[in-house]
Order: C-alpha cells, then structure tokens, then sequence
C-alpha cells in the first residue's frame, strides 16, 4: 500500500489512544504527528488522581522525552484542553493500555489486560463516528504453539493443547479472585501479603490452563472478551513479539527503562550474568517498536473501507530475519568488548565472557561447581 494512500486515511481523524503513556504507545502517538499533521485530534487516556496529575504525567512522560525531541524542534508542542467529545467524535480506539509484568498480581493484570480491554471495546459502542478498534496484544498467548502460528482469533473459553484443564472459565476466574481477596482481608492479611498472594495465584492459574504466566494469560483472556462482544466495530489485534528499541524512526535505538532483553544485556555487562542457559540454536523473536507502529498504521489503512470486522496481524522477525540464542551472545561479547559499560567509579567493566548452558544437567553442574565451595566455607565457618 502507497505511503500517501496511508496518511491520507488518517487526515482529518479522531484517535483516542490509551496506555499513553506506554512504551508502544509513545511510538504510535510521535509517529502519526509528525507524519500527519492535518489529524484532527488525539485523545490520551491517561491514569492519574486529577486532570492536574494526568496533565503532568502526559508533559513529563510522553512530551519531554527524547522520542519527541524531533517533533519539537519541526513543529513545537502545545498543551490542550482535554474535552467531553469523545463519543462525538473519535473515529479510531487504539488500545495499547497494558502490565507486561510476567508475575503481575491475579488481580490487577486482570482488571487491565482482560477487563479493561473489554470495557474500552464497549466504550467503542457509544462513540458515533467510530470505524475501527486497535488493540494490542502479544504473540505470546500462542506460546505454547510451534512452526508457524497461524494469525486465528481464540474461542471463549479456548486453551492450549497440555493444559490441564480444557475449558477457561472466565467468570470462574473473576470469582477465584474475588474469593481470595475476601479470604485474605479475613486473614487481616498485610498489603505485601495480598501482593504476594496475588502474583501466587496469577502464576497458578496461568499454568493451570497452559500459559507460562501471569501477563500471557490475561491477554489471551482480553482477546477472547474483545472476539465474544457482537459488535459492528471493525476489530484488528495485533500481535507483536518482544518489542526492542527503534530501528530508524524518528531516530535509531531509542528505548526507555530496562525492558525485556534489556535488562539481560546490563547484567552481562556489568558482570552480573556468567551464564545463559538454553539451546544456543532456539530462535529470539525480536521487532524495533517502529516498525510495530508501521505495521499498525498499514493495516488500519489498509482494511479502513473493508468488510473484514475482525483482523489479527502478528508482528516479528523470525521468519524474515531469525536471530539465534548464540548469535545474539555473539554480538553481544563484541559490542560490550569494543564498548564496555562503566562501573560506578565511571571505569570501563572488562568484560567476562559467560558460558551457554544448553541442558538443565549442565546448569546443575555449573552452579555445584562454581558455588559449591562457598557454601561449603559459609557452612564451615559457622562453626568457628
């Protein structure tokens, strides 16, 4: 599809965004103003305790970053007055509002990724103009599959093939949560007890029903709520895998915090991580953030004056660009070599090549044989 054909559908819209406050979210959000600046109006969903809080957090969190540092200097930025116009006129819902928490309380990775979802697609009803529901997921509610992934929709109450259980109830679910809740309060339970609890239950009964965790699940469940509401709302998932850093736009390698594989390369840096275990020839399924939004951007326009209410797109690289377990070590001991990370003291870190441990038994291996005699001296040293 033309580029121009792209950001013509766009001009003269009303998107409202939530999560905007996200990672994704600010991608999307630089990127359609800066390419299309004859959109009509955004609006930004945003959490705060009053229009004052939300106003600051959109200022310091989303407009004085350096992602918009090149929108500021083409077009300059001004504040606007949030208003009462949404149902009037937003013609796109881009849902993006998420916890990527692997191990996020039961409860409140449910009230965001699978209610909350369901409650901004109802929002949709009462919005006039309304063309077209974006919402984003994660390609990882199909984790347990193998081989290509076909871009399906999940049935109510589907789950994985292994799960010990058949059947999600989702309601039962909801109950399970509120029961434990109850039962903690009755306990007098602490609030690091609850949060405890929480995440507990949230990995329990992720497994139970065949996902690896809390975040997984409670997307799978907002995408069967979002395919379950009969709705004359064109619906497009998009399903991306783990979501790195810009690749070009507006600018390469812009991230924010520590995210996902981030965090791995720190650590190995710093001399934190000796190790990875895993088989050194598995595939990493990784997309630059710009090019999630790209691909967003294309499929609205795309299917803008089409017949098709319901769309999944799933995001990656694997296919086209596959990177390996011993491919990204690779680069990583040659880039922190040439450009090591600096200590506190504002030294270079030499770099201590880690080891891949491609079994379990290895693993074992590794950590008696490395850890072992320090325990062996701690335990002597009690003694004496």
């Amino acid at each position: 599809m033309e580029d121009t054909k792209i950001l013509q559908y766009f001009e003269g819209k009303t998107i409202l965004i939530t999560g905007a406050t996200g990672f994704l979210a600010k991608i999307f959000l630089e990127k359609i103003l800066r390419v299309q600046p004859e959109i009509k109006k955004l609006f930004l969903l945003i959490r705060a305790v009053d229009k004052r809080s939300a106003e600051q957090r959109l200022r310091e969190e989303v407009l004085n970053t350096e992602l918009f540092r090149v929108l500021r200097e083409k077009y300059g930025i001004y504040d606007s007055k949030l208003r009462d116009e949404m149902w009037q006129e937003v013609h796109i819902i881009v849902n993006s509002a998420a916890t990527t928490k692997f191990d996020e309380r039961y409860d409140v990775a449910m009230g965001i990724n699978a209610l909350g979802a369901m409650h901004v697609q109802k929002f949709a009803r009462n919005c006039s103009k309304i063309e077209m529901f974006v919402h984003v997921s994660t390609a990882y509610v199909r984790s347990s599959s193998v081989g290509l992934i076909p871009e399906k929709p999940f049935h109510m109450g589907e789950t994985p093939d292994g799960a010990k259980i058949s059947y999600l109830d989702i309601n039962t679910e909801k109950k399970v949560v509120e029961e434990r809740l109850r039962g903690l309060e009755a306990q007098n339970a602490t609030e690091l007890e609850i949060a405890s609890a929480m995440r507990n239950l949230g990995i329990d009964r992720a497994k139970l029903h065949g996902w690896p965790n809390t975040y997984v699940f409670t997307k799978a469940i907002g995408e069967m709520l979002l395919e379950n509401l009969e709705e004359n709302v064109k619906l497009i998932i998009v399903r991306p895998t783990i979501i790195t850093s810009t690749y070009k736009e507006p600018f390469s390698g812009w991230t924010e915090s520590l995210r996902t594989l981030d965090s791995i390369f720190v650590a190995y840096g710093k001399g934190k991580l000796k190790f990875f275990v895993g088989d050194p020839n598995s595939t990493l399924d990784m997309i630059p953030g710009d090019m999630v939004v790209n691909s967003m951007l294309v499929a609205m326009a795309m299917h803008a004056n089409q017949p098709s209410h319901r769309l999944i797109y799933h995001i990656g690289s694997s296919l086209r660009n596959p990177l390996k377990y011993e491919d990204m070590k690779w680069l990583m001991d040659k880039y922190l070599t040439k450009n090591p990370l600096l200590d506190t003291g504002g030294k270079p870190i030499k770099l201590e090549k880690g080891k891949v441990l491609e079994t379990m038994a290895s693993f074992h291996r590794y950590i008696a044989i490395r850890y072992l005699p320090f325990i062996q001296v701690s335990f002597i040293n009690l003694f004496y």
